[in-house]
């Protein structure tokens, strides 16, 4: 006699696209989120970054707002302008602690502010923050 086993449901990760043009950057953090329960996708600079967001559509983005080729502001402006991007949460993840550049990522659409360096568990907890926002992966936790 066969037996049959309770469906279970599996719940995907988080997903989480990490742009920084400092390749070292990518690797640290990308071992620290994997180790923190996200699955993560990298870019390096604005033009990757926006083509990687549309196509993957990732639950979180953190991002640098100086990159090669198009700004982590100007991919901000691009992605929250499109329908299918515009409610992913966006972390501005940046080495500028002045506050005019500040304000000119939030305007840009960034939901958050992180400055560079930043305690790897900061960085998790705003990540999870954001999630548990209505409408996103981890609110109905």
């Amino acid at each position: 006699m066969a037996t049959t086993l309770p469906a279970t449901t599996v719940t995907p990760l988080p997903s989480l696209l990490i742009v920084d043009d400092y390749e070292d950057a990518l690797d640290v953090w990308g071992v620290y989120l994997r180790a923190a329960g996200f699955r993560v996708f990298t870019a390096s600079d604005g033009q990757s970054a926006f083509a990687e967001a549309v196509r993957e559509r990732p639950d979180v983005i953190v991002m640098d707002l100086e990159l090669p080729g198009k700004s982590g502001y100007e991919v901000a402006r691009d992605l929250k302008a499109r329908s299918d991007t515009s409610a992913i949460p966006l972390i501005a993840a940046t080495g500028y602690s002045h506050v005019k550049q500040l304000d000119l990522a939030r305007a840009s659409g960034f939901d958050t502010v992180i400055v560079k360096p930043c305690d790897p568990q900061s960085l998790v907890a705003e990540i999870r923050r954001l999630l548990r926002k209505p409408n996103n992966i981890l609110s109905n936790e």
